[in-house]
């Protein structure tokens, strides 16, 4: 049981991380890259783009087993593209899906593609496609393996307590955000 809810915790923190990384992704983007402004780039309140931490779990479940396990075409290791369209493929389909989800609670979705080329109604497009591709390489070869070496060091209360704090905070953003404000 204990090491089923450290897991959990280690998960958690995962999802919490990268929902936090792809906020500041998304505020980078749009204050230093496009000079748009800042705007709060998340659904919710917090400083998370919940949509990035689900993809992060998503792929380190769909694509984990595949990047540990070697490919290959006679001497050529194939993994890593295999993993790249993968990626692809995966954040693709779940920022479609966000999207619809999003139109569906709040009317609209925050990004619109309309203007690249290759898109599907604003909701997806080639362009960010492949960016999703190469930022799901850089994290599930290099940040993914040093998040997961960091948390092993934690010791479970100390890991407990964060995830949990961050849980707490995350549901009390959630109730804000759709019940009371």
């Amino acid at each position: 049981m204990e090491k089923r809810k450290r897991w959990f915790a280690e998960y958690y923190l995962y999802f919490v991380l990268y929902s936090i990384l792809g906020w500041l992704y998304e505020v980078f983007l749009e204050v230093v890259v496009y000079r748009w402004g800042f705007s709060n780039r998340g659904v919710l309140l917090g400083p998370w783009c919940v949509v990035y931490g689900t993809g992060a779990l998503l792929l380190i479940f769909c694509l984990g087993p595949l990047q540990r396990r070697p490919v290959r075409l006679g001497r050529v290791n194939l993994t890593p593209a295999l993993v790249f369209v993968g990626v692809v493929v995966l954040t693709t389909v779940l920022e479609l899906i966000a999207s619809y989800i999003m139109q569906a609670i709040t009317g609209g979705w925050l990004w619109d593609y309309t203007s690249y080329a290759f898109n599907f109604q604003g909701r997806i497009a080639l362009n960010p496609s492949i960016r999703f591709g190469l930022g799901g390489m850089l994290f599930l070869y290099l940040l993914q393996p040093l998040f997961r070496r960091l948390s092993a060091k934690m010791p479970d209360r100390v890991l407990f307590a964060v995830s949990g704090s961050l849980a707490a905070l995350m549901l009390l953003d959630t109730i804000y955000t759709f019940f009371l404000k």
